[in-house]
């Protein structure tokens, strides 16, 4: 899976640093999560697509593998 979430932040034109901020995390976890090099929790992923007004579905780009 591709992260969307970076895009997502963009498009609302929202800082990367004031939504870290409202997830209780630091800047680094979140350019992790949009950077692929790891996944958010499932509680945080909840709260980041509330604060992005989407479907935790869409914090994501899935492959055709990915769907197997």
């Amino acid at each position: 899976m591709k992260s969307r979430i970076g895009e997502l932040i963009e498009e609302k034109g929202f800082m990367k640093k004031h939504i870290a901020k409202q997830l209780g995390i630091t800047p680094t976890q979140l350019s992790n999560w949009i950077h692929d090099n790891n996944y958010p929790p499932l509680k945080k992923a909840f709260l980041l697509a509330d604060l992005l007004e989407c479907k935790v579905d869409d914090l994501y780009e899935r492959d055709i593998k990915d769907k197997i």
